[in-house]
């Protein structure tokens, strides 16, 4: 059963070593003639409905906040959705094609069209209330402050 590449996979180029798509025994030997033949690439197949994306990001800290980068380009701010709580945040969204071309007149297409999510389990608990999000050029960067375990308060007993 051939696996699709994942979203992250289709965005880096990466893929794992067992992976049909990468196999050269399939491939045919070379001719012995020199003239050169013009070949164009099978268009890859449209996503399978219901398929969703997994959306690759960068976590990490400062001494005060917990920082997630993710590209978003092609994502208006009303299509994404963020939900945050104290130890965990999920994004989710959509990124719908502008265009509508055909199959076979792509040459190549390897960005993702569709929904995507993607849920971080954050090393520490983080303050929900003074969390911000912001997405400029295409940059979506989220700022979690970090919530200070060892900060005391001291309470006055007010007598009454």
């Amino acid at each position: 059963m051939n696996k699709k590449p994942s979203f992250f996979e289709r965005l880096s180029g990466s893929a794992s070593a067992n992976d049909p798509f990468d196999s050269f025994e399939d491939e045919t030997p070379a001719s012995s003639s020199t003239a050169r033949k013009e070949s164009r690439p099978a268009p890859l197949e449209d996503d399978a409905p219901g398929s969703e994306g997994q959306l690759p990001i960068d976590v990490h800290q400062t001494a005060n906040e917990i920082i997630i980068r993710a590209f978003v380009a092609g994502v208006r701010p009303d299509e994404l959705n963020i939900s945050i709580s104290r130890d965990r945040v999920e994004l989710e969204g959509s990124r719908m094609e502008r265009e509508q071309v055909s199959g076979p007149d792509y040459f190549t297409r390897e960005l993702f069209w569709g929904s995507f999510s993607r849920a971080v389990m954050l090393p520490q608990e983080v303050d929900v209330e003074g969390s911000s999000a912001n997405a400029k050029d295409g940059l979506l960067t989220i700022i979690l402050p970090k919530l200070d375990k060892a900060k005391q308060t001291k309470l006055r007993v007010k007598s009454g």
